[in-house]
């Protein structure tokens, strides 16, 4: 099992907080074709062929994880040894509460080996597995203000922040320059941690 890596602030995050990392720079996603998702307010899980684990590989049982075991339970027989399925598992509600989600777990990135696949692959293959995508927010050039933008449109009721990534592929340990996201500020309302909380689990489209 493998730890999926740690993405950094943008520098215009307000929602970083000491423990997190910050991007140095900018320039890795000054790219002609970018591509930014909505940042789901879930559990980081990670899908592989053996079955699935959330961000941190030790992670105890949790009841939120049971929907998810029983996905990937459909999914892992058709994935080699070498790749892997990245999402956010939305079984439980943590500060954000949905009430129209398409599914419980929405992907954003497939790996192959130590190797960020591009963005259209990643879509192609999420179709064949049946694995939503999270929304897509932008695609196109970066520009200068383009995250400020972004950054405006958000609903601070409903969107927790998003993450931006070039379109293209990159290998695993360009992440740090490769990927941003912004968190907004105060996004975490509540001091019990949501594992520790009631469960209550968010709402599917049309349920």
């Amino acid at each position: 099992m493998r730890k999926y890596g740690r993405t950094f602030h943008l520098p215009i995050s307000p929602g970083a907080t000491s423990d997190d990392k910050i991007m140095a720079s900018l320039d890795g996603l000054m790219v002609e074709d970018l591509v930014v998702t909505e940042k789901m307010d879930g559990e980081n899980t990670t899908i592989h062929a053996g079955g699935c684990h959330a961000r941190s590989p030790d992670s105890r049982y949790h009841p939120s994880r049971d929907w998810l075991k029983a996905f990937a339970a459909g999914i892992s027989p058709f994935l080699a040894g070498n790749e892997r399925i990245v999402g956010e598992n939305l079984y439980a509600r943590h500060s954000i509460a949905y009430d129209a989600l398409p599914s419980y777990f929405l992907g954003f990135a497939w790996i192959v080996g130590d190797e960020v696949q591009s963005w259209d692959l990643t879509q192609a293959r999420f179709e064949e597995l049946g694995i939503m995508p999270v929304p897509t927010l932008y695609r196109g050039p970066y520009r200068a203000g383009l995250f400020d933008d972004l950054a405006q449109a958000l609903d601070p009721g409903r969107q927790e922040g998003f993450v931006a990534r070039i379109a293209g592929s990159f290998p695993e340990g360009d992440m740090p320059a490769r990927v941003g996201k912004y968190v907004r500020e105060r996004h975490v309302q509540s001091e019990i941690h949501w594992m520790k909380a009631e469960l209550i689990p968010n709402r599917l489209a049309g349920a």
